[in-house]
């Protein structure tokens, strides 16, 4: 086993930018590059491997080859890939939405549900996005607001700064604001239900669906319960500093400023290393593989690598 260097699908959502195109350098045809999944086995777009032995191959092809031992006990004990990371360049407001828990997700849709954590990469000034409600509300004044367009009026409106961190459980209205670009960690599951679209129209010229009846089913109707924004505690290291973003059942991210080089290894779970700034090497069994910003890298539970450079580095693991 090896670390895979992934190449993502990029999703051209209206509502999405070209930074990453510009910026990360993913490689698209598409003119509009919403969503970037560098860390993906879903059905709705895997990554494929770039570098070495299974060049060409997707990750769900390798990862089946490997076996569990790649994906270490604490990810090969979920029943699917547990993890789904995503960059995301809005250049325009996502819709008012909301994700079910794995209970009602599984019943109604086949799939697990969704909880999730935003890193704030980058913003414009006076950018903001919705999380949770400014008060505590009931099922019924919910669903009236969706339906007679006043729903704005009780939602939280945060403003946001670079570096702002956002955890998301399964349950909680949210809504990326314009002008914001984001790492996404969360559940391995594509199930959105859209409760408002500011009245917007799909590439069909049509209004996007809503899903009023189930968000108003598995929607948490109060003020957000837990800390967000400028949150999670920075330690000091010999290489640098890590900050600490998330950390629950489903996945745990971290922020490493790198100045220097470190020895790393996980025998309970793959990893996962995103770039988000910077430039990173990364050594194994004599051998070396090269990683710059957008560069994504799936680390095989028990292999030993030696990282180095300056950089930034989103690392997830369960």
């Amino acid at each position: 086993m090896y670390p895979l260097l992934l190449k993502p699908p990029v999703k051209d959502y209206l509502w999405g930018g070209t930074k990453l195109k510009t910026d990360f350098r993913f490689d698209t045809d598409k003119d509009i590059a919403a969503e970037a999944w560098v860390l993906s086995c879903h059905k709705d777009g895997a990554n494929t491997v770039v570098n070495g032995e299974f060049c060409g191959k997707t990750l769900p092809e390798v990862l089946d080859i490997w076996g569990k031992d790649a994906l270490g006990k604490k990810a090969a004990a979920f029943p699917y890939f547990p993890l789904l990371i995503k960059l995301i360049d809005a250049k325009d407001r996502l819709s008012v939405q909301v994700h079910p828990d794995d209970e009602y997700a599984l019943k109604n849709e086949g799939e697990y549900g969704k909880t999730e954590m935003w890193y704030v990469v980058d913003c414009d000034e006076g950018a903001e996005l919705i999380y949770g409600f400014k008060k505590s509300v009931s099922k019924e004044e919910f669903e009236q607001r969706i339906k007679d367009n006043t729903l704005p009026e009780i939602c939280n409106y945060v403003p946001v700064h670079k570096g702002d961190v956002f955890f998301i459980a399964a349950g909680t209205l949210h809504a990326i604001g314009a002008g914001i670009l984001i790492a996404e960690v969360q559940q391995n599951s594509n199930t959105t239900y859209r409760v408002s679209d500011y009245g917007r129209l799909g590439a069909d010229g049509k209004p996007r669906p809503l899903h009023i009846e189930k968000a108003v089913e598995v929607t948490k109707r109060e003020k957000p319960v837990l800390p967000y924004g400028n949150i999670g505690k920075t330690e000091k290291t010999d290489f640098g500093s890590v900050r600490h973003l998330a950390s629950c059942d489903l996945f745990t991210a971290e922020l490493i400023g790198l100045d220097g080089s470190f020895s790393f290894k996980l025998d309970d779970s793959f990893s996962s290393l995103l770039v988000l700034s910077g430039e990173i090497a990364i050594e194994w069994e004599n051998e070396t593989l090269f990683a710059a910003k957008g560069g994504s890298i799936f680390i095989p539970a028990g292999l030993n690598v030696n990282i180095s450079g300056s950089a930034e580095i989103l690392l997830s693991k369960i």
